[in-house]
Protein backbone atom coordinates (compact mmCIF):
# COMPACT_ATOMS: atom_id res chain seq x y z
CA UNK A 1 0.00 0.00 0.00
CA UNK A 2 1.41 3.35 -0.96
CA UNK A 3 1.76 6.24 1.20
CA UNK A 4 -0.62 9.31 -0.17
CA UNK A 5 1.03 12.56 -0.89
CA UNK A 6 -1.53 15.37 0.84
CA UNK A 7 -1.60 18.79 -0.84
CA UNK A 8 -4.25 19.87 1.77
CA UNK A 9 -2.84 21.78 4.76
CA UNK A 10 -1.11 19.65 7.50
CA UNK A 11 -2.72 19.16 10.84
CA UNK A 12 0.28 20.36 12.34
CA UNK A 13 1.35 23.15 11.35
CA UNK A 14 -2.24 24.29 10.12
CA UNK A 15 -4.49 23.11 13.13
CA UNK A 16 -7.62 25.75 12.02
CA UNK A 17 -8.44 23.89 8.89
CA UNK A 18 -9.18 20.66 11.13
CA UNK A 19 -10.87 22.80 14.43
CA UNK A 20 -13.97 20.97 15.40
CA UNK A 21 -14.52 19.57 12.11
CA UNK A 22 -15.54 15.81 13.75
CA UNK A 23 -18.38 17.99 15.26
CA UNK A 24 -19.55 19.78 12.55
CA UNK A 25 -19.84 16.83 10.71
CA UNK A 26 -21.70 15.79 13.52
CA UNK A 27 -24.09 18.62 13.23
CA UNK A 28 -24.10 18.85 9.54
CA UNK A 29 -25.28 15.25 9.72
CA UNK A 30 -28.31 16.07 11.66
CA UNK A 31 -29.30 19.24 9.57
CA UNK A 32 -29.16 16.60 6.26
CA UNK A 33 -30.57 13.85 8.00
CA UNK A 34 -33.95 15.73 8.37
CA UNK A 35 -33.48 17.39 5.11
CA UNK A 36 -33.57 13.79 3.52
CA UNK A 37 -36.22 12.90 6.07
CA UNK A 38 -38.37 15.93 5.02
CA UNK A 39 -37.72 15.02 1.18
CA UNK A 40 -38.54 11.38 1.91
CA UNK A 41 -42.00 12.63 3.67
CA UNK A 42 -42.53 14.43 0.45
CA UNK A 43 -42.10 11.45 -2.02
CA UNK A 44 -44.51 9.07 0.31
CA UNK A 45 -48.03 10.21 -0.83
CA UNK A 46 -46.49 9.61 -4.64
CA UNK A 47 -45.51 6.23 -4.06
CA UNK A 48 -49.83 5.87 -2.86
CA UNK A 49 -47.58 5.71 0.42
CA UNK A 50 -46.25 2.09 -0.49
CA UNK A 51 -43.06 3.44 0.27
CA UNK A 52 -43.76 3.31 3.93
CA UNK A 53 -43.20 -0.39 3.76
CA UNK A 54 -39.75 -0.26 2.13
CA UNK A 55 -38.85 3.34 4.19
CA UNK A 56 -34.92 2.39 4.92
CA UNK A 57 -34.12 2.12 1.53
CA UNK A 58 -35.83 4.64 0.33
CA UNK A 59 -34.33 6.82 3.02
CA UNK A 60 -30.80 5.36 1.80
CA UNK A 61 -31.73 5.64 -1.92
CA UNK A 62 -32.93 9.64 -1.14
CA UNK A 63 -29.88 10.46 0.99
CA UNK A 64 -27.63 8.68 -1.82
CA UNK A 65 -28.97 10.92 -4.48
CA UNK A 66 -29.07 13.89 -1.80
CA UNK A 67 -25.40 13.95 -1.04
CA UNK A 68 -24.10 12.88 -4.74
CA UNK A 69 -25.89 15.56 -6.28
CA UNK A 70 -24.61 18.47 -3.13
CA UNK A 71 -21.13 17.19 -3.00
CA UNK A 72 -20.74 17.02 -6.95
CA UNK A 73 -21.94 20.77 -6.80
CA UNK A 74 -20.34 22.06 -4.27
CA UNK A 75 -18.24 19.73 -2.71
CA UNK A 76 -20.50 19.74 0.23
CA UNK A 77 -23.79 18.62 1.51
CA UNK A 78 -26.01 21.66 2.56
CA UNK A 79 -25.84 20.73 6.25
CA UNK A 80 -21.84 20.92 5.54
CA UNK A 81 -22.47 24.45 3.69
CA UNK A 82 -24.36 25.38 7.11
CA UNK A 83 -21.57 24.61 9.04
CA UNK A 84 -18.89 26.09 7.02
CA UNK A 85 -16.72 22.46 6.28
CA UNK A 86 -16.63 21.05 2.49
CA UNK A 87 -14.45 18.36 1.43
CA UNK A 88 -11.46 18.11 -0.66
CA UNK A 89 -9.19 15.65 -2.35
CA UNK A 90 -5.58 14.57 -1.48
CA UNK A 91 -4.91 16.94 -4.33
CA UNK A 92 -6.82 20.04 -2.41
CA UNK A 93 -9.20 19.51 -4.80
CA UNK A 94 -12.97 20.12 -4.60
CA UNK A 95 -14.60 16.87 -5.30
CA UNK A 96 -16.34 15.74 -9.00
CA UNK A 97 -19.08 14.00 -9.41
CA UNK A 98 -17.46 10.72 -9.66
CA UNK A 99 -15.51 11.01 -6.24
CA UNK A 100 -19.00 12.67 -4.94
CA UNK A 101 -21.07 9.67 -6.14
CA UNK A 102 -18.14 7.26 -4.46
CA UNK A 103 -18.15 9.26 -1.46
CA UNK A 104 -21.71 9.24 -1.12
CA UNK A 105 -21.64 5.72 -1.36
CA UNK A 106 -19.52 5.02 0.95
CA UNK A 107 -21.34 7.36 3.46
CA UNK A 108 -24.57 4.98 2.10
CA UNK A 109 -22.94 1.78 3.11
CA UNK A 110 -21.94 2.84 6.29
CA UNK A 111 -25.45 4.31 7.59
CA UNK A 112 -26.57 0.73 6.25
CA UNK A 113 -23.91 -0.88 8.19
CA UNK A 114 -23.85 0.08 11.75
CA UNK A 115 -20.05 -1.47 12.75
CA UNK A 116 -18.83 -0.01 9.73
CA UNK A 117 -20.14 3.69 10.71
CA UNK A 118 -18.88 3.16 14.41
CA UNK A 119 -15.38 2.31 13.04
CA UNK A 120 -15.89 5.66 10.49
CA UNK A 121 -16.58 7.92 13.84
CA UNK A 122 -13.80 6.57 16.05
CA UNK A 123 -11.57 7.07 13.08
CA UNK A 124 -13.13 11.21 12.61
CA UNK A 125 -12.33 11.22 16.89
CA UNK A 126 -8.81 10.15 16.64
CA UNK A 127 -7.59 10.82 12.95
CA UNK A 128 -5.70 14.12 12.96
CA UNK A 129 -7.47 15.07 10.05
CA UNK A 130 -11.24 13.97 11.10
CA UNK A 131 -11.21 11.46 8.14
CA UNK A 132 -13.90 8.71 8.44
CA UNK A 133 -13.37 5.40 6.88
CA UNK A 134 -14.58 6.62 3.82
CA UNK A 135 -12.49 9.63 3.19
CA UNK A 136 -9.76 7.42 4.11
CA UNK A 137 -10.32 4.99 1.25
CA UNK A 138 -10.82 7.73 -0.98
CA UNK A 139 -8.21 10.02 0.24
CA UNK A 140 -10.64 12.98 1.02
CA UNK A 141 -10.86 15.04 3.94
CA UNK A 142 -13.03 18.10 5.27
CA UNK A 143 -11.65 21.37 6.27
CA UNK A 144 -13.34 24.54 7.27
CA UNK A 145 -13.98 26.28 4.82
CA UNK A 146 -13.58 29.98 5.78
CA UNK A 147 -10.04 28.82 6.52
CA UNK A 148 -9.80 27.73 2.69
CA UNK A 149 -10.73 31.31 1.36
Amino acid sequence: MTETTWHTPDPDTQPDFYADVPLKRFLAWVVDSVLVTVICVLILPFTAFTGLFFLPMLFLSVGLIYRTATIAKGSATWGMRLMAIEFRSASGQRLDAATAFLHSLGFTFSCAVPLVQLTSILLMMVGPRGQGLTDHVLATVAVNRRATS
